[in-house]
C-alpha cells in the first residue's frame, strides 16, 4: 500500500492518492489490452489552465472496436476549482461553497458478447478548505457489475471479490457498502436496478486519512480479480441477433442512469469538467424500444426477476 505518512500529511495524500490512481490507469489498461489482444488504448492526456472554471490535468484512455470490447474507457482526472458543486456538498452543507481539489479513476467497460457484463469502478478522492481554513478530505467510490444475461456464478464471483477487498477494514463495510450500492444505482424512475450491484461508499473518512486511502486501494486492486474471470468464462459463448438486441436495449437503461441519476455525471457537467472525459462511460451503440417486456419464460425475463433485483449473493 501506498500510504501517507499520518492522517494530517494533506499534501502527503494528494500526492500518494495521485500516484496511486496513476499506476493503477496503467495496470488496469494493461490488462485490458492483453485480454482483448487486439485494440489498443488511445491516450488523450489533456489540461485545464487559466479562465477556465477547473483548472488541472487528466489521462483519458478509450480503447474501441476491439473482438472482447466494443468499447472501453478509462480515465484519470485531478483538478482544483474555486466552488465545490451542489452534487458535491448534499451531505456536507458546511462545505457548500469552499474551494476543493479532487482526483479519480473510473473506467466502463462495454464487453462486444451479450454475456460478458459491463463493468463499472470508480474510485476518487475530494478535499475542501472550507473559511476556517482546515482541510476535510474524504474518499468515495466502488465498482459495479451489469450483465445482459444472468449467471449465478458470475454475480456470487464479483461480490465475493468485494467482500474480501473490504474485510480487512471492518465486518461491518461489504453488507452497509453493498446496500449503499444497491440503493445507489437504481433507475428510480423505473423502479429497475441497474445491475446486480457490488461496492459503493462516498464521502468516506472514518477510518482516518491513511487508513481510508488503504481501503479505497485495496477496491481498486480488486478490479481485475473481480472482473477478468468472468470475461474469460463468457467471452467465447456463441450469440446471435436476439442476444444482441437485448443487449443493446438493456445498454439503454444504462444510458438511463448515468445521464439522469449518476453524481459523478453531475459533478463533471455542473463543476466544468471535461466533457469527452465525463461520457466515456457511454456504449458505441444502443437502443430503446417503447413499453418493452420480455417473454415469461426466457433468460431475457430472467435477468430481469431473477437479477436485477436486490440479493445477497454470498449466502
Amino acid at each position: 500500500m501506498n500510504t501517507p505518512p499520518n492522517d494530517q500529511g494533506h499534501e502527503h495524500v494528494v500526492t500518494a492518492a495521485r500516484d496511486y490512481l496513476l499506476d493503477l490507469q496503467r495496470r488496469i489498461t494493461h490488462a485490458i489490452e492483453a485480454k482483448d489482444g487486439q485494440a489498443k488504448f488511445l491516450v488523450d492526456a489533456w489540461e485545464k489552465g487559466p479562465g477556465e472554471q477547473l483548472q488541472g490535468q487528466g489521462i483519458t484512455q478509450i480503447l474501441e472496436n476491439g473482438p472482447v470490447f466494443e468499447r472501453a474507457g478509462c480515465g484519470f482526472s485531478h483538478v482544483r476549482g474555486p466552488k465545490l458543486p451542489p452534487s458535491a456538498t448534499q451531505h456536507r452543507p458546511e462545505l457548500a461553497g469552499a474551494p476543493f481539489e479532487a482526483m479519480g479513476m473510473s473506467l466502463v467497460f462495454h464487453p462486444r458478447n451479450p454475456y460478458v457484463p459491463t463493468v463499472h469502478m470508480n474510485v476518487r478522492m475530494i478535499a475542501a478548505t472550507p473559511a476556517n481554513g482546515k482541510t476535510v478530505a474524504w474518499f468515495g467510490g466502488g465498482m459495479d457489475l451489469t450483465p445482459y444475461y444472468g449467471f449465478e456464478e458470475d454475480a456470487k464471483h464479483f461480490h465475493q471479490v468485494c467482500h474480501d477487498a473490504l474485510q480487512p477494514f471492518g465486518e461491518a463495510l461489504y453488507p452497509r457498502f453493498k446496500t449503499w450500492c444497491d440503493d445507489y444505482f437504481c433507475n428510480k424512475h423505473r423502479h429497475e436496478q441497474r445491475g446486480i450491484g457490488g461496492i459503493f461508499f462516498d464521502d468516506f473518512s472514518e477510518l482516518g486519512f491513511a487508513r481510508s486511502f488503504e481501503m479505497l486501494q485495496s477496491v481498486g486492486d480488486a478490479l481485475l480479480d473481480a472482473y477478468l474471470p468472468i470475461v474469460d468464462r463468457r467471452m467465447n459463448m456463441p450469440y446471435g441477433e436476439r442476444e444482441r438486441n437485448h443487449q443493446l436495449y438493456r445498454r439503454g437503461r444504462y444510458v438511463e442512469f448515468n445521464l439522469v441519476w449518476d453524481r459523478g455525471t453531475h459533478f463533471g457537467l455542473q463543476s466544468g469538467g471535461r466533457t469527452e472525459s465525463i461520457l466515456l462511460s457511454m456504449p458505441p451503440l444502443v437502443s430503446w424500444a417503447y413499453q418493452h417486456q420480455p417473454e415469461v419464460g426466457t433468460p431475457e425475463h430472467a435477468l430481469l426477476h431473477d437479477f436485477l433485483v436486490p440479493r445477497d449473493w454470498l449466502k
